[in-house]
This record gives C-alpha cells, structure tokens and sequence, in this order.
C-alpha cells in the first residue's frame, strides 16, 4: 500500500495513467490553454493589494443585462457553477471526504460556501447555494470571494467563499419567474416554471418561492447475456418511463433588530412523485425458435419533505459573537415494485410486489461564541447536537409453487426478509475549538478541535447499540505569496457519516434478479486522515483563474459489499467495513477570459481531475480500487457574452475516464463505462430584460454501459455462469426557458 513519500514520487506516472484515448487529447488540451494564460500575464502588468478578498460590484455585471444571482455569478472567472446531468460527468465512487450528511458539524471541509450578507442558511436542504438562482440582480451590492480565513465567517475551512452582498435598504420588492417547457427522448412535452418574490422593507428582509419542476425520463436499455461457454444465452430490451413531479415551496426571511442583533427563519416544503412504468422483452436464444417473454412493472415512487430552521446572532460592542442555530426536518419515501408476466394472449400474472418506506428525521442544534483574544487572532467555540431517526419496513410478496397464497395479498406469498422493520437512531453531540490566527498580511492559520460523540442503537428485526468517539483535529494554512498566488496547505482527520440505509434490508434496484439487499447493523463510520496542497493564481486584469490541487488520504474501515451469507443455497451481501485503503490525486484548474485573442467575453472553464485508490477485496484477496471508484475527469466549458446582440451562449462537456469503476460482490463483478455529455445552450434578451433560452442535452446519447459477469457461487471458486453486457441510452434533450423580473 502506497506512503505519503511515494505518493509524491507517484505524481507523474498518475498523469500517464489515464485512458490512451482521452490522455493525450484532454491533457494537451488542459495544458496548451494553461501556456496561453501564462504567456498572457507574461505581458500583463502585476495587480497590487494584499488583501486576498476579490470583489465584484454590481456594475461590473452591467454590460450582461443579468437576471439572477446566479447570472452574476457564472461571468466570474472560477465560479462557474455547471454542472453534469448524465452521461459521462456523472462523478461516482469512492473517498468523498463528505459522504453522509447528518448534522452541521463544527467546521467545513472541502469546496466552496455561498453565504448570504456573510451569513449561512439555517438549513440543509434549502441551502444558500440554491437562492442564488432566486435572488433578482437589482438586489445585488456585490460579491465577495473571500479566499482567506477570519472569525466573521459562518463557514470555516472552506476552500473558498462566496459572499453575496445585498444592499441594505431596498423598500421595493422584485419578482423573478420561470417558463420552461422539456421535449424528452419519446417526443414527450413536459412543461414547468418557477417563481419567487424578494425584497425589504425597513428591518425586514425576505424571499419566497415556488416551483414545479417535472423530470420526465425516458431510457432504452439493451442487454445480451452469454453464459459460461460463452454461447449466447438471450437478449432483453426494455423501455422504462418515469413521469416524475417536483412541487417545491420555500421561505427564507431576516429581521435586524439592530445593528447588532438579528433573527433568520428557513423553511422548505416538496413532494415529489415518481412513478415509473417498465416494459421488459427477453428473447431466449437457446432455443429453435426462439421464445419471448414479456414483462411489465410499476415502479410507483412518493416522497414528501419538508425542513424547517432558524438562527439567532448577537455581536456585542466589543465584537464578540454569539449564535444559536436550530434545524428540524423530515423525508418520507415510500416506494414499490410489482412485476407481471404477460401470456401470448395478454393475460397477465403478478409473481412479484415489494414494498418499502421509511421516515428519516433530524433535530439539530448548535451553540457558538466567537472572540478575540489577541491582535489577529480569534477563537470560536461550542457544541452542537444531532439526533437523527429511521423508521424502516420492506415487504415482500412471490409467486412461489406450492407457497400459502391468499387473495388478500394477490395470491403471491410473503417472504421472510432479515432486517425487513427496523428503527434506528443516532444521538450525536460535537463540542467543538476553531482558531483562527492571521500572522501577518500574508499568512493566516486556522486550526480546528472536534470531539464527536455518538450513540447509534437499533431496535425492531435487530436490537443493537454501540458507542463512537472520535477526536478530528484539522490544520489549514495559506501563504499569499503575492497578491495574485496563493498557497494553501492542509490536515484534516475526516469522520464519514453512516448512511442508515446500509443498516436495513432496501430494494435492490440495480439487478432484475435479486429483489432487496440485505442490511448490515454492525458497521462502523469509515474515517480518513486527507493531506492536501492547493494553489490559486489570479490573473491580472481579471483575465482567469488558475488552480491546482494534490491530495492524498489514508482511508480506515472502508465501506464495501461483505459476504454476510447465513444460507449457503442463498448466498448475500451488504455493505460492511472490509479494511483500510489509500487515495490520491490530482486537480488541476482553469478559467480564463480570452483576452488574447480579442474575445474578453469569451469565458473558458475547464478541468482535469486524476485520481486513483487501493483496498483489499474481500472476496477474492487482490488489491483493487475502492467500489465504482472513476479513474478520473475531464470537462470544458465555454460561456461567450455578445452584449451588442444581448446574447450569449456555450457549450458543457463532461467526460470521465473509464476503465476504473469496477464494483465486486459475493457472486458477481461490474464493469461501468459511459460516453461523454455534450450540452450545448443560448441565452436572448430582449429590451423588456425577459431571457429566452434554449438547451440541447446530452448530444452524445449519453450512453453508458455495464458488464456484469455472474458466477456459480462465490466468484472466489471463479467458476463462470453468465456475462452480461447491458447499455441504457437516454436519448437527447430539448427545453425553452423564459425567464424576466417585474
């Protein structure tokens, strides 16, 4: 297993060790847009100041006519918020320094915050990030992108921060509103739209929305199987239909009861209902002729949640502060499956119906003060607690020859599924020590204590409760080499939250034949020590943004499918702690205004992630990669502003780097890889300041593909029985916005 100290030496071999095919394209061209933006500032002269806080004023938006926030804040150069929907881009596996989710935590780990007036949203599910997309332009004063540490932030240990400034007195309130119609691969028109209201008066500030957005999907999935001898085995196509609704309310509102003193309430409220058909048509080829078999299934899928938080914050003359934060909230799914056969004349027979629901819920509090205690310096410290709760049943019914039937249940048989009703709950409490230390104009260090301690007890099919202490120290350092470098370094032990869905029996919903996966109550959190050094150079003029990013990362308990198998006719996996592992890779940055070439509205985004891991397989002994784990990405995006036409438009592309994403169980091996997405988009504004855009998705078909190759047992006795070779094409897709404020 790979050291710190060879990992160092490992970092030019990661770069040729990407795919043939994308290596040379992608990274020459990363490389030759990182040689122009050089060559660039080369002739440019320095900017001066040594303040690492870059500032955008509303006028600096003008000449673009923006709409929104979030308008706004795709013309800054690195902030460009794309991001993939499918295909290619679809990041996925392994090491995500914040998997989980519940709770706040005492500190921030990773990429970029969005604050609001220097303030987080009192929420996790209404996030600040997602107003942005709410807030009118004329509410803007300017943007902020903090890239240093202070005690006046919400957020910690960010890798940068986002503050959008509103103006302080705004008596008039704007409308902001959507149009949006979707044509989906089967030729489908779904229409939706959005809308929302803000503004102030006097103390009082406020921004209500609502929103209908359907996610119609329509997917052809093509597989053929052979079987051990590779003869061919049979061929199935299906079709499968989700018409998915999503109804959205949400409030955000703040009241200053002085200059010192203010109030935040957060609220959310959405349903969501998916149900989806499937048509499924198995031709078997061992046979002369050949016979069809024809399935359908409903899938019906219902969610409803809603998040309800508020926040408190008191600075006094002295410029100490206190804050209180409160969150509760709750998600409701309930899901099914019902599979029938159909017979040569149409009759149909149900031989399947699985049902699943749960109930999560969350109450969390947090406590701060923060304070100076030398010139510089600052500290903050206080507790929060979790308590997070998971109402659990799976039911399910076959057609079994010979089984207790009963009409009342379709006269399939109930099937006895281990860990099918369970609730489990999780009491956390993290008191927390944050430091802050700006040492001079160039540097600041800002250091972090968490204690976590935590109760997890299960009751229901299991009864279990088990206790967890963890101490995570963190160390974030950065240096302004000059106004335009910055270089940061860190150390951080990273606890991963536990996903309670591993804890019960779900639905499996990625292979036909097995119908649920089992859960697995004795799994302990996977945790991580993870070293990074980044690098960010501004470019003068406000030309671009160039960024670089190593990181390394020695995993403890990692998460991964375990035989749990307690009948050998039967064999079972769930997802358990198999060991330790290692991660390690490479980021690399750029996003430039292509000034050199007489296009200052042209904005070119583009990165290149290298990345790659190592843990022990359970099954079979062999040092392989952690589950899904992608080798890489690449993506490019280009944004160009015509202002004289009151137009712009650009293109999206994403890709990941295949021939990594493998994912091992106890009687079967996946293989994933997928085509690249292509977006392309155009923006029209006419004199009344209304904004017609159209989007075309997933030009490539955003096709990916799966091998699965099943065994006869485990796939230790490598014994084969079956490999199937499957892939799913979404099609493309068309949809027309308009959007305006009045």
């Amino acid at each position: 297993m790979p050291s710190l100290s060879q990992f160092v030496d490992f970092i030019p071999a990661l770069v040729l060790r990407v795919d043939e095919r994308p290596a040379g394209h992608i990274s020459g061209a990363l490389l030759s847009l990182l040689i122009v933006a050089v060559s660039q500032n080369l002739l440019a002269q320095d900017t001066d100041g040594q303040n690492s806080t870059v500032v955008y004023p509303a006028e600096y938006f003008s000449q673009w006519a923006p709409i929104t926030a979030k308008d706004m804040l795709d013309r800054i150069p690195g902030q460009d918020n794309s991001s993939p929907s499918g295909g290619g881009g679809i990041p996925s596996g392994g090491g995500n320094p914040s998997s989980g989710g519940r709770g706040l935590g005492g500190g921030n780990s990773g990429g970029n915050e969005v604050l609001i007036n220097g303030k987080r949203t009192a929420g996790k599910n209404n996030q600040t990030s997602d107003l942005l997309a709410r807030i009118s332009a004329g509410q803007i004063k300017e943007f902020q992108i903090i890239r240093g540490t202070s005690g006046d932030l919400d957020v910690r240990g960010s890798g940068q921060v986002v503050n959008v400034v509103l103006f302080e007195e705004l008596a008039s309130s704007s409308i902001s509103y959507e149009a949006n119609v979707r044509r989906a691969q089967d030729g489908k028109y779904v229409p939706g739209g959005a809308a929302s209201i803000g503004g102030q008066s006097g103390n009082f500030n406020y921004l209500l929305s609502a929103s209908a957005r359907p996610n119609y999907n329509n997917a052809i999935n093509r597989e053929n199987s052979r079987l051990g001898d590779y003869s061919t085995n049979d061929r199935v196509i299906e079709e499968r239909t989700r018409d998915q609704l999503n109804n959205e309310l949400s409030m955000n509102l703040g009241y200053d009861f002085s200059s010192n003193s203010s109030f935040r309430v957060n609220a959310l409220y959405a349903i969501q209902d998916a149900p989806t058909d499937l048509e499924r048509f198995t031709r078997d080829l061992r046979t002369q002729p050949n016979t069809l078999t024809t399935e359908r299934e409903n899938l019906p899928s219902d969610r409803a949640n809603w998040e309800f938080g508020g926040d408190y914050e008191f600075t006094s003359a002295n410029g100490n502060r206190f804050k209180l934060l409160g969150i509760a909230n709750q998600d409701n799914r309930d899901a099914g499956r019902e599979r029938f056969r159909l017979d040569g004349n149409g009759a149909e027979e149900k031989n399947l119906f699985l049902d699943t629901t749960s109930v999560t819920e969350e109450q969390i509090v947090r406590g701060s003060y923060t304070m100076d205690i030398f010139d510089g310096q600052d500290i903050e410290f206080g507790v929060e607690r979790a308590q997070t709760t998971l109402d659990s049943s799976l039911a399910l019914r076959l057609l079994v020859n010979g089984g207790t039937t009963s009409a009342a249940v379709d006269g399939l048989t109930p099937q006895s599924v281990s860990n099918a009703n369970s609730t489990v709950e999780e009491i956390r409490y993290e008191p927390f020590l944050i430091h802050n230390w700006i040492i001079n104009s160039k540097m600041s260090l800002e250091s972090t204590l968490i204690y976590e301690t935590s109760q997890i007890s299960q009751s229901g099919d299991i009864s279990n409760t088990r206790d967890f202490d963890f101490v995570k120290p963190k160390i974030d350092f950065r240096y302004n080499l000059t106004p335009a470098l910055q270089l940061r370094g860190g150390v951080e032990k990273i606890v991963n939250q536990l996903s309670f869905a591993d804890f019960v029996a779900v639905n499996d919903e990625e292979d036909n034949d097995a119908a649920t996966l089992a859960g697995n109550a004795s799994l302990r959190q996977q945790w991580q020590w993870r070293y990074t050094f980044n690098s960010e150079y501004r470019l003068p003029n406000d030309a671009g943004v160039l960024t670089a990013e190593l990181f390394y990362a020695q995993h403890e308990d990692v998460i991964d499918r375990l035989d749990v198998t307690t009948d050998e006719a039967s064999l079972r996996s769930a997802n358990g702690n198999i060991g330790d592992g290692v991660e390690y890779g490479l980021n690399l940055n750029a996003s430039i205004r292509m000034g050199m070439i007489s296009l200052p509205n042209l904005l070119v985004t583009t990165g290149l992630n290298l990345q790659d891991s190592e843990v022990t397989d359970p099954f079979l002994g062999i040092d392989r990669r952690f589950q899904l784990y992608h080798r890489g990405r690449f993506t490019l995006t280009f944004r160009h502003d015509i202002p004289e036409w009151r137009m712009n438009w650009g293109m999206q592309y994403f890709d990941r780097i295949d021939g990594g994403m493998f994912r091992y169980d106890v009687d079967d091996i996946e293989f994933n890889v997928g085509e690249p997405r292509v977006n392309l988009f155009t923006e029209i504004r006419d004199s009344r300041g209304i904004t017609y855009r159209l989007d075309l998705g997933a030009l490539t078909n955003g096709t990916q593909c799966r091998r699965r190759t099943r065994f006869v047992g485990r796939i230790s006795a490598n014994i084969l029985e079956e490999i199937e070779s499957r892939c799913t094409i979404t099609g493309r897709e068309v949809s027309f916005k308009v959007n305006g404020t009045f």
